[in-house]
């Protein structure tokens, strides 16, 4: 949809009611809109518009849009939040519809409680599976219903049954904009508190004495409901709390590890995660059911259904599970599992990432807290030591953790990065590419962490955004430290009074300045071609340069440069040839500058440059400057551009070849927008700085030569002709030799102390895992690879490095496929932050734990009390009552249900303690199922039809084959939302609410019982890549269709295929589709006629004989599902129906006709409602005097008339329902 674009300030003409729906909606959007418009609360110019809401449109000759919905839409649109495509926009409109036809009435009639919880009921259901009622965010939808809904929300009602809908409603109104415009708002469960404690509106005008009267006499009335509720869920209290606690059943039958868990024992009562998880991981693992040999003779065996290898994203051996490893294991396990049951050799392989920076820093602070010692006191040696020590004792931790998971890695295989065998890969990969010229030794700037004493990659600095002047906390420094301001000062021209003013954010590194640039177009400063400029704190004389990259708009026009300290100066500094003056040292002191500036600290010379300039009166001012801050991820200390001699690999013709391997179609990356990313970044790649300044890692192997020949000058580290790389000293020592053309005797050798990048063994893990560069059959069979699943925010990192690498070592791509999934944010939108306490450990959500359990582990962390604070209030907001236990299954379940590609996944932990719900139902399921079955049960040897199946049999096997073809479809297009819809429709709706219901008396026939087994078998193998725990156990309590299969585990027996189960029919399930319409309808008119126990003879008037042919198929069907007495088919006008039946339309071709002539008291019910039908007329009669009176219109204010104009018309509907029901009532009489 093509935008008037909001650059300039557009009008809001708005209501100022605090409940205004039609004045809410447009707020609220206006919220998300990128330019939002100016608010004004009075009525517009006549001439502008008629009513409110109303957007006059800056720039566009006064368009004027009117109407809640019309504002909001083109609002809303310009923030994104109406939809993504034609199909989402559509579905907005459509809940736009909603919020204003049938929720807002409803939601604002008071008498009318039951319709508004039917209404709310619908919304519910929508929500099961839905974080967002549109897409994977927010959109106009959610704003429309979310405000729609606000007075039921904000004030007392029975949401006991609405869980679904209220975790959307308070996702939705804890969003910020939100706030902005509604305010914190709490589910009251008393009388509303909007109002002063004498019963006056808050900023609202004086009630009348009659108004408090009457109020006084609700609140009367209220707080005896309440009391009366209060009483009702004290006794309910009791039973769920003992129901609750049988839930937690734990599996106790002593079981070895990889024994076998007893299955011949009764299933518990319920679904209990503790019970169905224990014993399986083990048993599967030392049966060899997740290795590639499992089944064959060896893995190099030929397998016509292919091979399947993936390697795991290593994790960080200091690392704890967090969700983001939750959603990576959860989806590769899935595919993993999905390729094994499919027959083909899979190999999952595991590893572990040494991690660089991340495990020194532990082990370092280790060493102080329990040695006060540092690394230097030990001596590399020693450290080293120290580091293996402690990840041989702590560094298994996360493949527990993994396990916990049912990740089904073949642990034998099992790799760390340091291994022998890696660290060869590792040596050997840098030779090769040294030798070539790839890598290359080179002084430029490094991004260095004074704390750390090391350069560190892109990936390990955040980027803090500062809106302007702000103190932040440094390690070292006592005090904060300002950022976010901008500082002008002048450096005079050489030979004259004239000064040239320049700006700075970081006023300390003026000191190492050594020109001033100005644009060559820029007039101001073309008399000064030439000229220099003269330093204030020494006699350093500094250039005028000329250059393109200056922007003459900003400032003054002319910026200072910093060759040694800033990445733009640094290319300034070379294309003028400027000298590089560096400034500090690794520990953040000044260096190579004038007293009394010398061994300053730099954020302390920041103070003492800007006093000494306002001494010598060169300092013009300071300002607020919006910036980006890089703080060091690892450290929080703020990272300096420092020039380093450090080691480069060469990355254009690597990247270049990335690249075309993408376009040409060789590797294929999943979803395909990150394309834009991947193209942007490898065809403007820079070159790799892989040192780092640690003792953790594989060090570098390189050699500074020195020559003791007095015919061979001496070299400099720089120069990289000075530099051998060789597997041993020895090897390097003949290299120097013979490029130094001298005897090995006279050749001195210092090896690099620096290691190397942890990404540049990361890169070759794909093949060094497999023993590359030795030939072995594993890098024969599994290399390369198939698929690469991993976090989009990894991409560059990791994924295009493994693919460059890969490329320039083996000639071969790494791996087919990159399937990239989402970011995992909590249930409101928001990043995953300790400070925000919305981390969550997995196993939590598995186990469960308590909020004091949550708030303990704050108090373990390293956040300062503050922040801890307020993680604390996050925790007790979103987790009142802690986290429930919802299991493994439930957790990867849901996981997978979020993961839309290319989206963020807003992740709330009820909806994973819904499918832990799902889990009880498939429990209940197959416990009824196989009792139905009955202990002699077998089988039949295939499954097949046998033409003699009942319709409800041919209907349960089509939707089996629809789901089948479905995950088939899902898994090919990694598509797991289809794949877990799918699956949770046909275990839920369709065999659990309908098969098994509508079948429940005839189960004895063994072709229903056949077809029963099947649903129960092929569902279970369906959702075993998904949930492995709960299908075993179930699985293994069903009887096998042979008798050879009888010890065979879930996870190695075959995927269902469309080929086998091809009994989809598109006719049957369009019978079905109406047979389920009008059951529907019975059950709604049993509803409103609350038949809850008393069943009804039913006549169904069909258009054409056809359709009552079609009901009479299905006649035992609609019966059992619609709990009716009997179903008539009729043929026909009315005159065949008898009388006293209540009327529902079902469909175009069927009306319902409800016999209730004796059932109810047709009388009592004629008597009630003349009542309330009286009631209405009076309240409509009293209503139009009010609005007839002559100065109604002059003096009641606007938003009160639109009030009592909707009370009317409710009124009208309400008594027009009311009328039809008498007249339906005396007809039957």
């Amino acid at each position: 949809m093509a935008l008037i674009s909001l650059c300039q300030m557009d009008t809001l003409y708005i209501s100022s009611h605090p409940d205004d729906f039609r004045s809410l909606l447009p707020l609220i959007a206006a919220e998300f809109c990128p330019s939002p418009p100016q608010i004004v609360h009075e009525d517009p110019p006549a001439e502008v518009a008629r009513s409110r809401p109303a957007l006059v449109l800056a720039g566009s000759g006064g368009t004027v849009l009117t109407g809640a919905n019309a504002v909001s839409w083109y609002l809303a649109a310009a923030g994104n939040r109406t939809g993504s495509d034609k199909k989402q926009e559509s579905q907005v409109w459509q809940w736009l519809s909603f919020a204003e036809n049938e929720l807002m009435p409803v939601a604002c009639a008071q008498s009318s409680k039951a319709e508004l919880l039917r209404v709310l009921k619908a919304l519910d259901e929508t929500l099961v599976l839905r974080t967002f009622l549109v897409g994977e965010g927010v959109t106009l939808a959610d704003i429309a219903v979310a405000v729609a809904a606000l007075l039921p929300f904000k004030y007392p009602a029975d949401r006991k049954s609405l869980v679904n809908a209220t975790r959307w409603y308070n996702t939705c109104v804890n969003q910020p904009q939100f706030l902005k415009v509604l305010g914190k708002i709490s589910l009251s469960t008393a009388a509303s508190e909007a109002a002063t404690p004498d019963g006056t509106p808050a900023n609202g005008p004086p009630k009348t004495e009659a108004q408090l009267k009457k109020e006084a006499k609700k609140r009367e009335k209220m707080e005896k409901f309440q009391q009366k509720k209060e009483m009702e869920e004290k006794k309910k209290m009791q039973p769920q709390t003992e129901k609750k606690e049988l839930d937690v059943i734990t599996y106790n039958i002593p079981t070895p590890p990889g024994e076998k868990k007893d299955v011949l024992s009764p299933l518990p009562d319920s679904y209990s995660p503790q019970y169905v998880e224990a014993a399986w991981y083990s048993w599967w693992e030392k049966q060899g059911f997740f290795k590639p040999e499992y089944g064959r003779k060896n893995v190099s065996e030929p397998n016509p259904r292919g091979v399947f290898m993936m390697c795991i994203p290593p994790p960080n051996v200091t690392g704890s599970l967090h969700l983001g490893h939750a959603l990576t294991n959860a989806i590769q396990d899935c595919l993993t599992r999905w390729h094994r049951m499919r027959g083909e050799t899979t190999l999952w392989n595991p590893g572990c990432d040494h991690a660089g920076i991340a495990t020194q820093v532990v082990v370092e602070k280790k060493l102080m807290r329990e040695q006060k010692m540092t690394r230097h006191d030990l001596g590399r040696g020693n450290f080293i030591q120290e580091v293996w020590k402690w990840k041989n004792e702590k560094g298994d931790r996360i493949y527990h953790q993994l396990k916990k998971l049912g990740s089904s890695l073949d642990w034998d295989r099992a790799c760390f990065t340091m291994d022998d065998k890696l660290s060869y890969a590792v040596q050997e990969a840098f030779i090769r590419m040294h030798e070539e010229g790839v890598i290359y030794r080179s002084k430029r700037l490094v991004n260095w962490s004074c704390t750390l004493n090391s350069a560190i990659s892109d990936i390990e600095v955040d980027k803090k955004e500062l809106a302007g002047r702000t103190l932040l906390p440094v390690p070292g420094y006592k005090e904060k430290v300002e950022f976010g301001v901008l500082v002008s000062f002048s450096y005079r021209v050489e030979g004259s009074d004239e000064e040239v003013v320049v700006a700075t954010t970081r006023i300390e590194t003026m000191l190492g300045d050594t020109a001033v640039a100005v644009h060559p177009n820029d007039s101001r400063y073309q008399h000064l071609k030439g000229k220099m400029v003269v330093h204030p704190f020494c006699d350093r004389k500094m250039p005028i340069v000329f250059d393109d990259f200056v922007d003459m708009n900003f400032g003054t026009g002319a910026v200072k440069i910093t060759p040694a300290h800033d990445h733009n100066d640094y290319e300034v500094g070379e294309r003028h040839k400027l000298p590089f003056i560096n400034i500090l040292d690794e520990n953040g002191l000044l260096i190579n500058v004038p007293p009394p500036f010398l061994g300053m600290k730099r954020f302390e010379a920041r103070k003492a440059v800007l006093q000494a300039l306002k001494d010598l009166g060169q300092f013009k001012e300071v300002k607020d400057n919006p910036m980006v801050v890089p703080v060091c991820s690892r450290s929080k200390d703020i990272v300096e551009p420092l020039l380093k001699p450090q080691w480069y690999v060469d990355c254009r013709e690597m990247g270049k070849q990335a690249a075309d391997v993408v376009r040409n179609g060789e590797l294929k990356i999943i979803p395909d927008h990150h394309l834009k990313t991947w193209f942007n970044w490898m065809d403007n790649i820079r070159d790799w700085c892989i040192s780092r300044q640690l003792w953790w890692g594989h060090r570098i192997p390189a050699y500074f030569v020195t020559v003791n020949d007095p015919s061979v000058k001496p070299g400099e580290d720089v120069d990289g002709h000075y530099w051998v790389s060789g597997r041993s000293e020895e090897e390097a020592r003949e290299k120097a030799a013979k490029r130094f053309n001298v005897t090995a005797d006279k050749i001195s050798l210092r090896q690099d102390e620096d290691v190397l990048d942890t990404w540049f063994s990361s890169g070759i893990f794909p093949f060094s895992i497999f023993g590359w560069p030795t030939e072995s059959e594993d890098l024969r069979v599994f290399y390369p690879g198939t698929l690469l699943e991993t976090g989009h925010d990894i991409l560059f990192f990791w994924v295009a490095r493994m693919v460059m690498m890969g490329l320039k070592l083996t000639g071969k791509l790494p791996f087919k496929e990159v399937y990239l999934h989402a970011v995992v944010r909590d249930a409101h939108g928001r990043k995953m932050s300790k400070s925000l306490g919305n981390v969550i450990d997995p196993l939590d959500v598995i186990t469960g734990i308590s909020l004091e359990g949550l708030h303990a582990q704050l108090t373990d962390s390293n956040l300062d009390p503050l922040e801890i604070e307020k993680a604390r209030q996050g925790q007790k907001s979103d987790y009142p009552s802690g986290i429930p236990e919802c299991g493994t299954d439930a957790l990867r379940f849901a996981l997978c249900a979020y993961t839309s590609q290319g989206r963020d996944i807003n992740l709330d932990v009820n909806r994973i303690l819904g499918y832990r719900h799902f889990c009880n139902k498939l429990w209940n399921a197959v416990k009824f199922a196989m009792r139905t079955l009955g202990e002699g049960f077998v089988p039949w040897k295939k499954a097949q039809l046998c033409g003699s199946e009942s319709v409800s049999d041919r209907w349960i096997l089509s939707r089996l084959s629809a789901a089948v073809a479905l995950c088939d479809s899902g898994f090919q297009a990694y598509d797991f939302p289809a794949i877990t819809t799918a699956i949770y429709n046909f275990w839920l709706y369709e065999l659990c609410d309908v098969y098994l219901v509508m079948n429940s008396h005839i189960y004895q026939a063994d072709i229903c019982r056949q077809t029963l087994y099947t649903c129960l078998e092929v569902g279970l193998r369906l959702l075993s890549p998904l949930m492995p725990f709960v299908t075993e156990e179930l699985f293994q309590r069903l009887p096998r269709r042979l008798a050879q299969d009888s010890t065979s585990s879930i996870c190695v027996t075959p995927y269902p295929e469309t080929s086998e189960f091809c009994w989809h029919s598109e006719d049957i399930d369009r019978q079905m589709e109406f047979v389920m319409s009008v059951v529907k309808t019975i059950r709604s008119l049993r509803a409103d006629y609350n038949l809850t126990k008393t069943r009804a003879d039913c006549y169904l008037q069909c258009i054409d004989s056809d359709t009552a042919a079609l009901v009479q198929t299905y006649s035992l069907q609609i019966q059992t599902l619609s709990y009716s007495q009997a179903i008539y088919p009729v043929v026909g006008g009315d005159s065949t129906i008898p009388q006293g039946c209540a009327v529902a339309i079902a469909s175009d071709k069927c009306t319902v006709h409800l016999m209730l002539k004796g059932l109810i008291d047709l009388e009592k019910e004629v008597t009630k409602l003349t009542a309330k039908k009286g009631e209405l007329e009076k309240q409509m009669e009293k209503m139009k005097e009010k609005m007839a009176k002559n100065d109604y219109k002059e003096k009641v204010p606007v938003k009160v008339q639109e009030a009592d104009a909707e009370k009317l018309r409710q009124n009208e509907t309400e008594l027009q329902k009311v009328n039809e029901a008498i007249e339906n009532f005396r007809k039957m009489i």
